[in-house]
């Protein structure tokens, strides 16, 4: 069963194969994923989980180890008096130690945040704001990847167009080249007339050459775009002609979420000050080992521990907050600038490609007339010249108007669709 299924199969497909069939948006999408920025997506986010792993950390006992030795000029000694007197008014021997001059001491500190006046939690929102901030500038880099392979994509569709019409060319050449060639041998012709049309067949023989060249250029630099193997016998497909855009009242460019991912982070940096300059309450525990230790009057080494609340508060922090807070508020209407500069630019370049349109669709609603008239044109030339009242140069002239009329259309066809795909791409819509 198996094998009649995959000799039905084998009838089915092309001798040639699968042929590689691709559109606008899988090739935009290919050329994202394959380009080699999109790597740093990974690396952002990596960078960020640790930051924030860091900050976090932050709630985390801190541990300070400290060690010490001093020696010291004097120190702290009762009078000897003050032990004759109390000897005699117990009626026994009394003296005090006397505290060595070389002191040593090692301490453990443990220290546990209980408020820290939102600090840690505002450093993870400006990592996370920060990292919203990396994203999009990558995604503005990505995006311009789109408008590079639009360029490619519909180059190759218009010089298939024109190699389409080349085609058509050459074969109206070829039959009224065949055709004097049999007036030449039934003597109404000149061999000059047959010469003059071979010119012209070695020329557009020339431009078809010049035409696969350029679309193998075209298509190299497609592949190293998307990764996809793709040559000239590559069938891309020409999108459909959608004017829905034209409508489209919303701006979706990447460049606008990234000025919003910026004065988020000016906000949260703005946060990250305030809470900087509040009071901070910690508890704390210290054990350490010493001598003296904390009983100053015990002459040996000795162990010791302490443990408490600790209140604190950077006042010098206030001195330079406001003018912080005044620098943060000129990066944010700096950012505001350069979204209003893009706004404007970019409304400025979407009414210019509205007006291309529009101007396109009154065009191409001429150019089948014309194509119909210099048609029209060419065989009534051919006509005469049958006849003997016109010659090859008229009807060459002729033969030539209409295959550029024919090559106007198709420019104006891919000169549309490429417009809408530019009005497309300057809004992201």
């Amino acid at each position: 069963m198996n094998k009649i299924i995959l000799k039905f199969l084998l009838i089915l497909l092309p001798v040639g194969g699968f042929a590689q069939s691709l559109t606008i948006e899988s090739c935009q999408e290919k050329a994202k994923a394959n380009y080699p920025l999109v790597k740093q997506y990974g690396l952002i986010e990596q960078t960020a989980r640790y930051n924030i792993d860091n900050a976090n950390r932050g709630y985390l006992p801190q541990l300070t180890l400290s060690a010490k030795a001093t020696y010291q000029s004097d120190v702290t000694q009762i009078p000897s008096s003050l032990g004759d007197v109390l000897s005699k008014l117990t009626g026994k021997p009394f003296s005090f130690p006397s505290l060595a001059k070389d002191q040593y001491q090692a301490v453990l500190e443990a220290t546990q945040v209980i408020w820290d006046g939102g600090v840690i939690s505002t450093q993870n929102k400006i990592t996370k704001a920060g990292t919203e901030v990396e994203k999009q500038k990558l995604e503005v880099d990505l995006y311009t990847l789109k408008d590079r392979v639009n360029q490619l994509f519909f180059g190759i569709l218009l010089l298939n167009e024109q190699l389409k019409q080349t085609e058509i060319l050459k074969n109206d050449l070829l039959t009224n080249y065949n055709r004097l060639d049999a007036y030449i041998k039934n003597g109404v012709a000149q061999q000059s007339d047959l010469d003059a049309i071979k010119v012209e067949q070695l020329n557009v023989i020339q431009r078809e050459s010049d035409l696969k060249s350029s679309i193998k250029t075209y298509a190299i630099l497609l592949t190293a775009f998307t990764g996809l193997n793709i040559n000239e016998k590559t069938e891309l497909i020409k999108p459909e002609l959608n004017l829905s855009v034209l409508k489209a009242n919303t701006n979706n460019r990447p460049e606008i979420s990234l000025f919003n991912a910026q004065n988020k982070l000016y906000d949260n940096q703005k946060n990250l000050v305030l809470s900087a300059n509040l009071p901070k309450i910690g508890a704390f525990v210290q054990g350490g080992y010493g001598q003296p230790g904390i009983n100053m009057f015990s002459t040996g080494f000795s162990p010791f521990y302490v443990g408490g609340v600790r209140f604190s508060w950077n006042i010098s922090g206030l001195y330079t907050q406001k003018d912080n807070l005044n620098k943060l508020d000129i990066g944010k209407k700096s950012v505001d600038i350069q979204n209003e500069t893009f706004l404007f630019n970019n409304n400025l370049a979407t009414k210019q490609q509205q007006n291309e349109i529009e101007k396109l669709q009154s065009t191409l609603s001429n150019d089948d007339e014309i194509i119909r008239l210099r048609e029209s044109i060419k065989k009534s030339t051919q006509n005469k010249q049958i006849n003997g009242t016109a010659s090859v140069s008229d009807l060459i002239r002729d033969v030539n108007a209409e295959s550029q009329a024919r090559q106007l259309k198709s420019l104006h066809e891919i000169q549309l669709l490429m417009n809408v795909y530019q009005l497309k791409n300057n809004i992201n819509n």
